[in-house]
C-alpha cells in the first residue's frame, strides 16, 4: 500500500518543483501538452527549446513505458509560449493517482492556462478506422468509480473548489476551432469526435468488457488521460483533447485479431505528423 505522503502534495511541494523550473527556464508557459504514446514528436516543434529530464526535477516520476521519452520540454510554437511532456505517467506503472497527475498542478503554478492531452486509443466505435483523429467530447472515467479519483483528500481551495463541475470538462471552443483548423489541413475525412473512456490497464480488454464499454456510449478506450484533465478543470485550465485511434477493439470471439503495443506505436508514426500539423496550426488560433 502507498502512504499516505505518497498519494498527496502539499501546495509548497508543488510550488517548490515549479520554482525549481521557473529558475531553470526563460520560458514561461501559458500552453501545456502531454504527448501520448509515440506522440511526442510534438515537442520537437518547439522553437528555442530548453530540454529538462524526469529525472532531475523534484518529485517528478520516470516513464516507464516504451515511446516515452521522459522529458519536459519548453519552448514556443506558432507564437505561444508552451511546455510538452514527452511521455506521461500511468496509473498501471504502479504510480499513486496523485503522482500521475503532480505535473499538472506544477503547470498552473508555472502560469499555464490552457491543457491539450493527447493519447493512442482503441477505437469501440465501429464507424472509426485505424489512424482516426478523435476530438474527445467527453469521457467516462471507470477507475473513479471505484474510487481513483485525483481529487480524494483534502482539498485546497488554492487549486480549486471541493466539488468540481465536469459537464464541461472539454472546452467547447477549441473543439469547434479544431473543427474548423482541420478541415483547412484537409484532415477532415479522418477526423472523428466521441466519448473516451479511461480503464486502468495495463491489460487490453476483453471483448465482453469491450461490447459492455460500447453500451455505456464508450467510442474510445484507453489507460490515461482522465486524471490529468480532473485535476486541470479543478485548478480552471481549460482542456482540449485528442484520442489517435491506433488499433480497433476486438468484438467478435471469431476473429484473429489481438491487441498490441508495438501496433500501437507503429500508427502513431504513421499519424503522428497529420496529428502535429493539427495541434500547431490550432495553438495559432487559440
Amino acid at each position: 500500500m502507498s502512504s499516505a505522503s505518497e498519494c498527496s502534495y502539499t501546495y509548497e511541494e508543488y510550488k517548490e518543483t515549479a520554482d525549481w523550473l521557473l529558475e531553470r527556464c526563460k520560458v514561461r508557459p501559458t500552453v501545456a501538452i502531454i504527448c501520448g504514446s509515440g506522440l511526442g514528436g510534438l515537442a520537437d516543434l518547439l522553437e528555442n527549446r530548453t530540454v529538462i529530464p524526469y529525472e532531475k526535477i523534484p518529485r517528478f516520476p520516470q516513464s516507464t513505458v516504451h515511446g516515452h521519452m521522459g522529458q519536459l520540454v519548453f519552448g514556443e510554437l506558432n507564437g505561444k509560449q508552451c511546455v510538452c511532456m514527452k511521455g506521461r505517467f500511468h496509473f498501471y506503472e504502479g504510480y499513486s493517482i496523485a503522482k500521475v497527475t503532480y505535473p499538472v498542478r506544477v503547470f498552473y503554478l508555472l502560469g499555464v492556462k490552457t491543457l491539450i492531452v493527447t493519447n493512442a486509443a482503441g477505437g469501440l466505435n465501429p464507424k472509426f478506422n485505424v489512424g482516426d483523429i478523435m476530438l474527445i467530447k467527453d469521457h467516462i472515467n471507470l477507475p473513479g468509480f471505484a474510487g481513483q479519483n485525483p481529487l480524494c483528500g483534502q482539498n485546497d481551495e488554492r487549486f480549486g473548489v471541493r466539488f468540481p463541475c465536469m459537464s464541461d470538462a472539454y472546452d467547447r471552443e477549441m473543439f469547434r476551432l479544431a473543427q474548423e483548423t482541420a478541415a483547412e489541413l484537409g484532415c477532415a475525412s479522418f477526423l472523428q469526435q466521441g466519448v473516451y473512456c479511461m480503464l486502468a490497464g495495463p491489460t487490453f480488454e476483453t471483448i465482453a468488457e469491450c461490447k459492455m464499454l460500447q453500451t455505456l456510449g464508450a467510442d474510445a478506450v484507453g489507460m490515461s488521460t482522465v486524471p490529468e484533465v480532473i485535476v486541470a478543470r479543478h485548478c480552471g485550465l481549460r482542456v482540449f483533447g485528442l484520442s489517435l485511434i491506433t488499433n480497433k477493439a476486438v468484438m467478435d470471439y471469431a476473429s484473429e485479431e489481438r491487441a498490441n503495443h508495438e501496433e500501437v506505436l507503429e500508427t502513431t508514426r504513421m499519424r503522428a505528423m497529420d496529428l502535429q500539423r493539427l495541434v500547431s496550426n490550432l495553438l495559432a488560433k487559440i
